[in-house]
């Protein structure tokens, strides 16, 4: 220590005693004639007892030149704090900087501990702990720093600034660790897959501090049904319960986790329904004209993945190539079946049958193709247009129930007398589903 330094405490008016030590040059302040003196006076290395004898007065402390010092006139009081120790937040895996600024340190001095463990951290430039993590630093011994590096939620807490004056002074500052979200594979659940009808729980944990939010969406952005029948973009909460999940429901479901600390996560939950193939037929009577081409289409819906082909009246499947071209579109669980004749001739006319199977059932639909005269070579024939505007009307939802092979007008006559309101109700899905 320099040999010019001062340390000294003002005398306590309370108890009349005198906190010094290490002095080595003393000028007394104002002067006193209970020593003698009409003027200030000097004096080197004063004992304690010279000290005690000094009257219940400030002492003024000064370093004179013989002391090698250009302060004068200075006033060492006994340290206290300046501010309150601002609490910290930081998030998990930074530093985190706790700050206790302290006047009139002087020779005191100044340890962090750990509140809840009473565990000494740092003792002025010292660090008394194991913990590679803990580091301390000051500025000009007025502000000193709590360095934690890397920070994890067990370092959350209060921490103690404390100066060692007697009694010892202290206050209290907090670290909270923030935790962005993160979403347990357990119990969250997996990608489900499930028959058409039935009801469907999809559940959702994380973790994280503050404790997360859950929110669940759709990933192609469709509204979410809820049991009381109303269709909302997104719904709170860890569960979301489907009652009675038909094909509309299929489809990718993201839980999505926030707390205000980034990043926010999502995992996503794919959910598929299982149900028997169904189909839809726009054109169940389709006039061709001989040697132009034509184009049979169907429509079916299943899943798992059906098996989709042609045949004619017999049961012979319609062959891939020459004057046939067998095209089927797939677009999830729907299916475009499409069946393309180069050029028409005698033969090619009479009915054909689209299959769809699955491992959950088949069914099928049926298009007539009959003959149709060219009334002109160079002009669409307009009754061909109105022939095809009719029969595109003509929609039909297939199981495994036959069709009977009428002709075109007792088709049209017994259409809406058959249709019963369960095919009605499946109809409107489909027409949901394909507009």
């Amino acid at each position: 220590m320099d040999k010019t330094s001062l340390h000294i405490s003002y005398r306590s008016q309370n108890t009349n005693k005198i906190h010094a030590y290490n002095i080595t040059c003393l000028k007394i302040e104002p002067p006193t004639k209970e020593f003698g003196e009409e003027k200030s006076f000097y004096t080197t290395s004063p004992s304690l007892t010279f000290l005690e004898k000094l009257p219940k007065t400030y002492l003024a402390v000064q370093f004179p030149r013989k002391c090698n010092s250009l302060h004068r006139g200075r006033y060492v009081s006994e340290p206290k704090f300046s501010a309150p120790i601002t609490n910290v937040t930081a998030p998990v895996g930074r530093e985190a900087i706790l700050a206790c600024i302290v006047q009139d340190l002087s020779a005191y001095k100044v340890a962090w501990l750990r509140v809840d463990t009473q565990t000494i951290l740092t003792i002025h430039n010292h660090v008394i702990t194991k913990n590679r993590r803990i580091g301390v630093s000051h500025s000009d011994h007025r502000t000193w720093y709590l360095h934690i590096r890397e920070v994890r939620p067990a370092d959350r807490g209060w921490y103690m600034c404390q100066i060692n004056t007697d009694p010892m002074k202290s206050q209290l500052g907090y670290l909270d660790v923030v935790v962005p979200p993160d979403i347990l594979d357990y119990p969250t659940s997996a990608d489900m897959s499930v028959r058409e009808g039935s009801n469907v729980t999809l559940r959702c944990a994380a973790v994280g501090a503050p404790q997360p939010q859950i929110t669940w969406r759709r990933e192609g952005g469709e509204l979410i049904k809820l049991s009381s029948g109303e269709e909302v973009a997104s719904v709170e909460g860890p569960i979301l319960n489907i009652s009675r999940v038909n094909r509309l429901h299929m489809g990718a479901y993201l839980c999505i986790a926030s707390n205000g600390v980034p990043p926010t996560v999502s995992k996503r939950i794919m959910l598929i329904i299982h149900f028997p193939p169904m189909m839809w037929i726009p054109n169940q009577l389709v006039g061709a004209v001989e040697g132009l081409p034509l184009t049979l289409e169907c429509l079916s819906e299943a899943y798992p993945k059906s098996i989709n082909y042609w045949t004619r009246e017999k049961g012979e499947i319609v062959p891939q190539g020459g004057k046939y071209e067998s095209v089927v579109i797939e677009n999830s669980y729907k299916i475009h079946m499409k069946l393309m004749i180069k050029a028409i001739d005698p033969s090619d006319y009479g009915s054909y049958k689209c299959v769809s199977k699955n491992s959950l059932g088949d069914t099928d639909g049926t298009v007539k193709v009959y003959h149709k005269n060219r009334k002109t070579s160079n002009a669409v024939d307009s009754n061909d247009i109105a022939d095809n505007i009719v029969g595109s009307q003509d929609l039909k939802m297939r199981t495994r129930q036959e069709i009977d092979d009428q002709d075109y007008e007792n088709s049209q006559e017994n259409h809406t007398s058959n249709l019963s309101v369960v095919i009605i109700a499946t109809t409107l899905l489909f027409l949901r589903n394909w507009i």
